[in-house]
């Protein structure tokens, strides 16, 4: 069911307005999110195949390197060049809940003839001239997928591979609560289609860098319990980046390996990406809902996944957190004993 809330001025479109907009366009450029994933990738590789099967040029426009294990989505759609068309139709962006997610690239986001924002996630600002957020997706590849039907055009292998990374880590391979119906129901018509699950599995999942084994490492040495057990946090800082020769992209994966201690609700990993600038990973299990911790900071997300960025020294945006953590789980505590 799709989301229909007031943004401020802004309103939720139907997909079927979303349709019309992009029929009409001769030229489209695509804006992932910055330390893309699997479902922002793979969400706008599938648009972008969907889109140029109609006679369109579309470029997909990023502002960082794809991840290594990303890197096979890519049928060269993606490009570091924003002026590869001067003055799209229209600048779609994907998985994205505010301008924030691509600061590099607002510029050209917004000199285009129009604005569409698609997205999954409850805490979307509806930035856009049109905006298109269905929050109860698990993923924005399934309504990307909804979005190529609704068009008439064919999904093939490559786009269907790309809708089947986004929607598999995004419900971590159907193991969270956003799963639903829908995203099997795609996935089933996805196989119909001739996918090669097992490909982008292998290229997913067992395709880590040794660095990543070296860096979890050190990782898991800077484990702390909070709120008696309930609740973990762990960091990397640059150094331990350097000292192992690792990547940030290599720590992917890492607040969800925390998430399944025994006992605890909330996993929270820190990332130090600048001297004064720490990003926060947020994962609940059941009933804490980490969009409203990470809301404090500006951040957004999902009620069991979200995110933030403190501007501030990592010891010190920790120290943060974990006070507000503490705090909720005081508050729930109250609230269940009345």
């Amino acid at each position: 069911m799709m989301m229909r809330k007031m943004r401020g001025m802004k309103k939720n479109s139907t997909i079927k307005e979303i349709r019309d907009k992009l029929m009409d366009a001769n030229s489209v450029l695509i804006f992932p999110h910055i330390l893309m994933d699997g479902d922002t990738l793979g969400s706008s590789i599938a648009l972008a195949r969907g889109l140029r099967k109609m006679g369109k040029a579309v470029y997909v426009i990023i502002e960082d390197e794809i991840p290594a294990y990303l890197k096979f989505l890519d049928d060269g759609s993606c490009t570091f060049d924003q002026d590869i068309i001067k003055t799209p139709d229209i600048s779609i962006s994907v998985d994205c809940t505010d301008t924030e997610r691509f600061v590099l690239r607002k510029e050209k986001f917004f000199s285009s003839g129009g604005t569409l924002s698609i997205d999954h996630h409850k805490t979307s600002e509806f930035f856009a001239d049109m905006n298109y957020v269905d929050a109860d997706a698990a993923a924005t590849a399934e309504i990307i997928y909804e979005l190529l039907h609704e068009m008439g055009t064919s999904i093939d292998k490559l786009a269907g591979e790309a809708i089947y990374a986004g929607i598999l880590t995004d419900t971590g391979k159907y193991q969270y609560a956003n799963t639903r119906a829908e995203s099997h129901r795609i996935t089933v018509e996805l196989f119909e289609k001739g996918i090669d699950s097992y490909y982008v599995n292998r290229m997913l999942y067992q395709n880590n860098r040794i660095e990543k084994l070296y860096i979890a490492g050190k990782i898991f040495t800077t484990l702390k319990a909070m709120a008696d057990g309930k609740a973990v946090m762990a960091y990397v800082t640059r150094e331990m980046l350097a000292e192992s020769g690792a990547l940030l992209e290599d720590t992917e994966g890492i607040s969800e390996v925390l998430r399944n201690i025994s006992g605890v609700e909330l996993s929270i990993f820190a990332k130090e990406t600048g001297q004064a600038e720490t990003k926060f990973s947020m994962r609940s299990k059941m009933w804490v809902d980490v969009s409203e911790i990470s809301a404090k900071y500006k951040g957004g997300g999902h009620t069991n996944a979200a995110g933030c960025t403190i501007m501030k020294p990592i010891n010190e945006a920790m120290k943060m957190i974990e006070a507000d953590v503490e705090e909720y789980f005081v508050r729930a505590a109250l609230k269940n004993d009345n």
